[in-house]
């Protein structure tokens, strides 16, 4: 987990900015706001969730699935990064 250990305190920020972004869904559902309100905060919500997600998926590719010492244009790289650009696809 070297890659998270090197990334922890970025991170951490996405995490508390998405905490901020549940923490103001629960206020918005317990205020009675409007579904269309309450609708676009789980959207922004999810969205960071899935960004997280991308990330942390992203470098466990590049660390664990693939050496990242080995060539840039390698067979396992370049079918390394088309794994990848299909993760964010999926996730945005």
């Amino acid at each position: 987990m070297a890659h998270i250990l090197r990334d922890q305190e970025k991170l951490i920020q996405r995490v508390r900015r998405i905490r901020g972004q549940v923490e103001a869904l629960e206020r918005a559902i317990v205020g009675d706001q409007d579904c269309s309100e309450v609708l676009q905060l789980i959207t922004s919500a999810r969205g960071a969730m899935g960004g997280l997600m991308a990330e942390v998926l992203e470098d466990h590719i590049r660390f664990h699935v693939v050496n990242p010492k080995e060539k840039p244009n390698s067979e396992r790289v370049k079918a390394a990064e088309e794994l990848i650009e299909v993760v964010r696809s999926y996730l945005s």
